[in-house]
């Protein structure tokens, strides 16, 4: 009997599967719109879109079929509104360029919407003139792949965001590249996203911004030269490894903010060129092991609440300020890093040195207080109070030491 069920199932699978047509879209086809086409497709058809430029918008797919474009035809939405929503399973997307999204300031119009769907690919799309790029509500097991999307943020209140995540699970996001809109990539309460190999750079505000979202890995991205950096808030269990956070400047930018971070991994990454390498206010049990810190104002600014976090074999070379704390209590470790300022010796040859370091300065405490004493960072006298609250610690955490401070910085394999 069950060799029966399964020869018929078998049998029904492919009668299915035999009937999937390919549908042409083309001035001169029997479809000349894509909304028609995908009307009169049955479901797991296949619709080819040949290059032109079809002025359409309010795509709707709820039947799981695969779109192709072929020598990347344009969807021009006009302005109108959203250009394409899938809301079925199954759902392939692949090699269209989609311009013109409609903007609103009560709609988030996408070019592309993926509403409550499951096993749906986006690739190879390129957009631009967009309000919202690629918008996931409630989907899950998808991919969105080497898309490029392209926007024209001016101000916040009229822009949208490159990549958005709202309540998914289980999305892979690769090899985008994304610039000039308000977030690059945007996630909220989303679990178990993997986040890998994009480029998000000159965006209005953050690269990277993600709030309430758990066991989320971010691996061999490039955030660079974005209004505020990436900011990562309200979560825990996230993974953060071999990412460049370059260039982010400004009064109130940084690589990286951490806020309410808890039992983490920060790994492998490289901080260079930004007002604060990373931002660090109530986040807890994070391992902060083999990164890179170059040429930052500050590499790491602790704000209040941090505990029970560990900085092991990370290089700080040449940054304004390694560790900046803004009180006397410190409950995390440091330990076997490379400071470039360090001036110990080692007799003993074993590569460490041997009078512990301390990183933190006054004159990075005295800033924080009082931001406009920066212009003195170079003179006489403060290197003078420098030297005299590491002889005898009293505004700084007199427990915040490297004990084994190494004389040659770590290898990392970092792009």
């Amino acid at each position: 009997m069950k060799f029966l069920v399964f020869i018929l199932s078998l049998f029904l699978f492919s009668f299915n599967y035999g009937t999937a047509n390919t549908i042409e879209v083309c001035g001169s086809c029997n479809y000349k719109t894509i909304k028609t086409a995908i009307e009169e497709a049955s479901a797991n058809d296949t619709i080819l879109i040949q290059k032109g430029i079809y002025q359409e918008y309010n795509i709707h797919i709820t039947k799981p079929l695969t779109i192709i474009g072929k020598g990347l035809p344009v969807i021009d939405g006009e302005d109108q509104g959203e250009i394409i929503t899938i809301e079925a399973d199954n759902v392939t997307v692949d090699g269209l360029k989609i311009i013109n999204v409609g903007t609103s300031y009560t709609t988030d119009f996408a070019a592309v919407r993926v509403v409550k769907s499951e096993n749906f690919l986006i690739k190879n799309l390129e957009l631009e003139k967009l309000f919202f790029g690629i918008y996931l509500e409630k989907a899950k097991n998808g991919k969105v792949i080497n898309n490029t999307i392209k926007g024209d943020a001016v101000e916040e209140f009229n822009s949208g965001n490159g990549v958005q995540l709202w309540y998914c699970n289980d999305v892979e996001v690769i090899g985008n590249n994304i610039k000039n809109v308000r977030d690059g990539i945007y996630l909220e309460f989303s679990d178990g996203i993997l986040i890998k190999d994009n480029l998000s750079q000159n965006n209005l505000r953050y690269g990277l911004h993600f709030m309430f979202s758990n066991e989320d890995t971010y691996e061999n991205n490039i955030f660079e030269n974005n209004g505020a950096g990436v900011a990562v808030m309200f979560s825990k269990f996230i993974t953060m490894k071999g990412n460049i956070f370059r260039k982010n400047w400004g009064t109130a930018s940084f690589g990286l903010l951490l806020k309410e971070i808890n039992d983490s991994e920060i790994t492998n990454n490289k901080f260079e060129e930004n007002t604060v390498g990373i931002n660090i206010e109530g986040s807890n049990r994070i391992n902060y092991t083999d990164n890179d810190f170059r040429n930052n104002g500050w590499a790491v600014k602790v704000r209040g609440a941090c505990y029970a976090n560990i900085f092991e074999k990370n290089n700080f070379f040449n940054n304004s300020f390694d560790i900046s704390y803004n009180s006397k209590l410190n409950d995390n470790s440091f330990d076997r890093n490379y400071w470039s300022s360090y001036t110990g010796y080692d007799l003993n040859k074993d590569g460490i040195g041997d009078v512990p370091y301390r990183p933190v300065k006054l004159f990075s405490y005295i800033v924080n207080r009082t931001p406009e004493t920066i212009i003195l960072l170079r003179s006489l006298f403060i290197d003078i109070i420098d030297f005299s609250e590491k002889v005898s610690p009293v505004f700084t955490p007199d427990n915040l030491m490297d004990e084994h401070p190494l004389l040659k910085p770590v290898s990392h394999d970092i792009h």
